[in-house]
């Protein structure tokens, strides 16, 4: 029997859809299915939890917020956000404020890769993938990375992306480091431009077929494009950063990871993962 792979996760790439409804569903069960096969193994993560509460990170970042620009490359005019994010957050949590703020629906794998601070080298960060071929720099868990140690001052930036069959690049660059604001919540979207692409679009060159076919009612594929959509027309222009709204990143665990990671109390004490 072969062994689980982390790629197993893109191969659902194309069979769920943008709605909320059951495609995304079926694709959080299709993530939790690998998982537990991974867990078998010993290669899945133990649990959620914040990693930069004590120590090195921890007291400097709790009273710190990170602003970044999340830019999707390849697509004119630009489709950007700028987002604020506590300091403290992991490269997991960063992540589930990217796909927040972008509109992306967070049912397809996801990586990081930026410099590694100090050197020349590049390191990897997101979900570890056991099939890499030999030689490649491995994958760091997000969930036990710090953002505060690799976006160590503003002009610092990663390359994200999401989907790896799509392949929608991001550049996420650090914009500043400002203190926290008493009686603010984060994560916050301070400002954006127009919508995120659908889910499952077929990366840049699906995307802006998907716009010119919307555009022309007479389109021999309009009807089937306003079919797979759910039957709403995709408004390009359309964003409104007041209307966003963040997922606590323990709970989008719980529903990626959810049958093998312990539920923590309300209230219970967090205690920084060990391992």
């Amino acid at each position: 029997m072969s062994r689980p792979s982390w790629h197993d996760v893109s191969a659902w790439s194309g069979v769920c859809r943008r709605r909320r409804g059951f495609g995304h569903r079926a694709g959080l069960r299709r993530i939790r299915n690998v998982v537990d096969r991974a867990a078998a193994l010993g290669e899945a993560p133990a649990q959620w939890a914040p990693v930069t509460e004590g120590g090195e990170y921890g007291v400097q970042a709790a009273i710190e917020v990170y602003q970044f620009r999340v830019v999707l490359l390849e697509i004119a005019p630009p489709i950007w956000r700028t987002i604020q994010v506590p300091g403290s957050y992991s490269f997991w949590d960063l992540h589930v404020a990217i796909q927040d703020s972008m509109g992306w629906l967070d049912y397809h794998l996801h990586s990081f890769r930026m410099t590694r601070p100090g050197t020349n080298g590049l390191v990897q960060i997101g979900i570890p993938d056991e099939d890499a071929f030999e030689g490649d720099e491995p994958t760091l868990p997000g969930w036990d990375a710090p953002i505060a140690s690799y976006f160590i001052h503003p002009g610092v930036a990663a390359k994200y992306e999401y989907d790896f069959g799509d392949g929608w690049e991001h550049e996420v660059t650090l914009e500043a480091i400002r203190p926290r604001k008493k009686g603010l919540r984060y994560p916050r979207c301070l400002a954006g431009e127009r919508a995120c692409p659908p889910e499952d679009s077929g990366g840049v060159g699906g995307y802006e077929n998907l716009v010119a076919v919307m555009r022309d009612p007479t389109h021999e594929e309009y009807v089937s494009l306003l079919r797979w959509l759910g039957g709403d027309r995709f408004a390009p222009e359309r964003f409104n950063a007041k209307t966003v709204k963040f997922d606590h990143p323990g709970k989008r665990w719980d529903r990626a990871f959810g049958k093998i990671a312990p539920r923590r109390r309300h209230g219970g004490p967090r205690t920084r993962r060990k391992g």
